[in-house]
């Protein structure tokens, strides 16, 4: 048989085996582990790149490394939790039947523990970002359920309301609760603003420079 008989044959029989329909879960995990990765490398390379070589200092080859370690990880970390994420949810179904509510949530709660859990730029980044849009979610249902009315049915004030009415408390009760980088820019905006000693750091700087 000739390599382009053989490789028809091949793709043939890997074609006829993804219509499989008892394949079909355990499918759609090997796929959902493959979109993982990739979309996990096509939105953190681009954001790695331009981070890394604003705001970090070192030689091209060090700079090129961290684009590559955070992307790979970004990357590897959205593949395992997709991975985990539809494996318990076919393992589920196959054991209880459907239950979507409760299974995702559940399936969910592990991927993020194993997957998520570490206490890591990358995972503190990708936490922090669905953090924002859970808020913005359930101030959406709330409004959408009739839990607090608002003109328009627009869930962007209650979610706003929440947001800074939530940081503010925390950053003037608990200040430590709060990432450092968060913590400086709240001093530097709602602190060093009650202090000044003449027009230089009233106006020209947050401070007044110290001589020399």
């Amino acid at each position: 048989m000739s390599a382009p008989d053989l490789l028809r044959t091949v793709l043939y029989t890997v074609n006829n085996l993804l219509q499989e329909e008892k394949y079909k879960a355990a499918l759609a995990v090997l796929k959902g582990f493959r979109n993982g990765a990739v979309y996990g490398a096509k939105i953190r390379a681009p954001h790695a790149l331009v981070m890394t070589f604003l705001f970090r200092s070192g030689s091209l080859q060090d700079k090129l490394k961290a684009i590559a370690k955070a992307t790979y990880t970004h990357s590897r970390n959205l593949a395992y939790f997709v991975l985990t994420y539809k494996g318990l949810q076919a393992l589920q179904e196959r054991l209880q039947g459907k239950s979507p509510q409760s299974q995702s949530f559940l399936a969910a709660c592990v991927g993020g523990w194993l997957v998520f859990g570490e206490n890591n730029n990358i995972n503190s980044q990708i936490n922090m970002y669905l953090l924002s849009r859970i808020l913005f979610a359930l101030a959406r249902l709330a409004v959408e359920k009739g839990f607090v009315p608002q003109p328009k049915r627009d869930p962007f004030p209650l979610f706003a309301t929440l947001v800074w009415g939530t940081v503010l408390w925390l950053f003037e009760t608990y200040p430590h609760t709060l990432q450092p980088s968060l913590q400086s820019s709240m001093n530097y905006l709602y602190h060093d603003s009650n202090v000044w000693h003449d027009i230089s750091d009233f106006l020209l700087y947050n401070k007044r420079r110290t001589p020399k």
